[in-house]
């Protein structure tokens, strides 16, 4: 059984939600600070964090910035849930390292089915031994790892699995709702933009040489596309 970590301090909201998360077929631990939270990842690591951002003893920002500043949870797949209602609170959050966002009041059912997205995504597929070559980048499917000159690309799981969906079609443009059908996620709603902010820091990190072309270019209109070769690469 796959188990979750859900950090808020809401105590009768956080029980209601285990609950449901239970009910739905995963083991559930809830911590209500952020220390305690620390306290159960080091006792155990869990397939996902479900992070409130408003804690007592700390910003759940901060602490998404710890987890990704650090090996052992660097690919965690974590959910952040928050009161604040303004995009760019959920735009920092993407940026910074969260996999996905849901805003305060939701619905249970929504959660769930998120959080079961989120662990698809992080679950490697039929393809998982197969090694993509482009150039100076690699992108090893089976170690969840992209290389740049061998040296590891730092991105989420969700961020390797968004890059893998472009790499395995290169040259073909992808629209956000074929994208999100190969991250095997839920139907993409009509102004999220947090594929944006993904592909905007997958960029960052394979991307090293701002003279070369873009390797993930933006289709206007469309989507976007991986290129399948390069100058640098070619030279």
């Amino acid at each position: 059984m796959q188990r979750l970590l859900l950090i808020d301090d809401d105590a009768r909201l956080a029980a209601m939600v285990a609950d449901y998360l239970r009910g739905g077929g995963f083991e559930v631990d809830v911590a209500g600070t952020l220390a305690a939270g620390r306290r159960r990842l080091q006792a155990a690591a869990p397939d996902a964090l479900v992070l409130d951002l408003m804690l007592p003893d700390g910003d759940g920002l901060d602490f998404t910035r710890e987890l990704r500043a650090d090996a052992r949870w660097r690919r965690l797949p974590l959910l952040m849930l928050t009161a604040r209602g303004e995009p760019t609170d959920r735009i920092v959050g993407l940026e910074i390292g969260a996999d996905d966002y849901l805003s305060k009041p939701f619905e249970p059912r929504e959660l769930l089915a998120r959080v079961k997205a989120l662990l698809r995504r992080a679950t490697p597929g039929p393809l998982a031994d197969d090694l993509l070559v482009f150039g100076r980048l690699e992108i090893d499917l089976g170690a969840r790892q992209a290389r740049l000159d061998g040296r590891p690309c730092e991105l989420t799981s969700h961020q390797f699995e968004l890059l893998a969906v472009l790499a395995r079609h290169p040259g073909r443009v992808l629209s956000r709702e074929q994208i999100m059908d190969g991250l095997k996620g839920e139907p993409l709603e009509a102004y999220d933009r947090s594929i944006d902010v993904h592909v905007s820091r997958i960029r960052a990190a394979i991307e090293d040489d701002p003279k070369h072309p873009r390797r993930v270019l933006t289709v206007r209109g469309a989507g976007y596309v991986f290129a399948r070769r390069q100058d640098a690469d070619d030279a």
